[in-house]
């Protein structure tokens, strides 16, 4: 089944650059795009203000409007639009299941807008079954040239970051860019070592020699499937959100997997994907795992 990209607008400025990257993605994956906007009645003091047809008109009116600017720019596109009454983090989840990916608006820098406010936007990066992009207002096409790389953090076995690196790859290669496969260490404690690690790593020859085996392996099958894209391997040590910013300054997108929890008081999305939402001045990929 061939899979819209979907983008989520609510007339911020943030989700005009959202819909505006969506339509170049879906460009070059000869994608449809779908515009999505999601409303909730709010009781008026004026008479017409307070109907719920005015607002759902109004709704369809600037999700209409949305459209247009796209079909303007990108007249080959196939979109559609849709206007879901309900709450805001359901319809963007809902929305999601069916997209190859979801494109929102993003502050970022310690706070979320738009869509994403609070846990709003906690629950739609935990619960959405395929890719979130967050994208900041001010995103330009021209941070999409050529040299600009799509950078994507491997961790753990190569199964762990499978989901990741596909979208990494797959992203590089509609655009023609290259792969920065990112994979950060720390010493563990001492008492982590088993007998069975500390033979692979004498095997290896040490740690660090041992993550650039661990970040070859899980490279191995991407490599295999997209031979025209170009990957540089980094390994380094530090913890994994500080290393991934470290060469966010050369990056055109950041792809991060998804560590999703709940708790007493909410939704949750690891520290590492947090951090980089927050901090990285490029767009975001946050891939969940496999359903």
């Amino acid at each position: 089944m061939t899979r819209p990209i979907t983008a989520g607008v609510d007339g911020t400025e943030e989700s005009r650059a959202a819909l505006a990257w969506a339509a170049r993605e879906a460009a070059r994956r000869k994608l449809a795009l779908r515009v999505v906007h999601a409303w909730r009645y709010q009781p008026h003091e004026v008479i017409e203000a307070a109907n719920p047809d005015v607002q759902a008109g109004w709704a369809r009116e600037a999700v209409g409007e949305a459209a247009r600017t796209v079909t303007e720019r990108h007249p080959e596109l196939e979109v559609s639009t849709d206007v879901v009454q309900g709450p805001e983090a359901e319809a963007l989840v809902a929305a999601a299941a069916d997209a190859e990916m979801l494109v929102l608006g993003s502050r970022g820098h310690g706070r979320v807008v738009g869509f994403l406010v609070g846990s709003v936007g906690q629950q739609v990066i935990v619960e959405a079954a395929r890719p979130v992009v967050l994208v900041r207002a001010g995103d330009e096409p021209a941070a999409e040239a050529a040299g600009r790389e799509i950078v994507v953090g491997q961790q753990g076995d190569p199964q762990d970051s499978a989901d990741a690196l596909r979208f990494a790859f797959e992203t590089a290669a509609a655009r023609g860019a290259t792969v920065r496969a990112v994979r950060a260490w720390t010493l563990p404690p001492l008492f982590a070592y088993s007998p069975g690690s500390l033979k692979l790593l004498d095997e290896a020859g040490g740690l660090e020699p041992y993550e650039k085996k661990a970040l070859a392996a899980a490279l191995e099958p991407w490599r295999d499937r997209f031979p025209e894209v170009p990957v540089v391997e980094h390994v380094e040590m530090g913890s994994a959100g500080q290393v991934l910013l470290s060469v966010a300054g050369q990056a055109q997108l950041m792809v991060v997997g998804r560590r999703a929890r709940r708790t007493a008081v909410g939704a949750r999305i690891g520290s590492v994907a947090h951090g980089v939402l927050h901090h990285a001045g490029c767009p975001v990929a946050v891939v969940p795992p496999p359903a």
